[in-house]
């Protein structure tokens, strides 16, 4: 029997489960591999953070145990059960505008976004223009994790 040696290079990994939308309007459930901890923020790893580390493949084990490499390019929505865009330092103070955004897959998202900029530089245009690739959209039922190069159109609802 082989034994395994721990190794100071190894990070310790956790399931986050998830519903990923593909371009091709593909929805697949299952689970991304996030980090116990994280180096740049305080806690474990969390999906948005994990889409937005670098470019290309990522892993994801759908429902079936299998292991899959999905390009970040062609992801349009991540659904997560949990709240982890609340887990943002400033989440509490951050602008909070509510949205109904068009995506290119034809499905229309309603719900809030948090705009992380000054007072005065806080409109959903400034929400637009800066960011991350990956952010989050709070709706009533779930959390969604979104590629902003596949939103048609953002607009501020009441």
């Amino acid at each position: 029997m082989a034994v395994v040696e721990s190794s100071e290079f190894r990070v310790e990994k956790q399931r986050a489960d998830a519903v990923i939308t593909l371009t091709s309007g593909t929805s697949v459930a299952g689970h991304f591999f996030l980090a116990q901890a994280n180096p740049t923020f305080t806690g474990r790893e969390r999906v948005a953070e994990l889409l937005n580390s670098e470019s290309g493949f990522f892993p994801f084990e759908d429902d079936d145990g299998q292991t899959v490499l999905y390009n970040r390019d062609h992801v349009v929505t991540v659904e997560v059960p949990d709240d982890e865009a609340r887990r943002d330092a400033g989440y509490g103070v951050a602008t909070s505008r509510t949205v109904s955004v068009l995506l290119s897959s034809g499905e229309r998202l309603r719900g809030s976004v948090r705009v992380y900029r000054p007072e005065g530089h806080d409109r959903l245009s400034d929400w637009a223009r800066h960011g991350q690739r990956f952010r989050y959209i709070e709706t009533t039922h779930a959390t969604f994790i979104v590629n902003v190069d596949h939103i048609v159109d953002a607009r501020e609802v009441t």
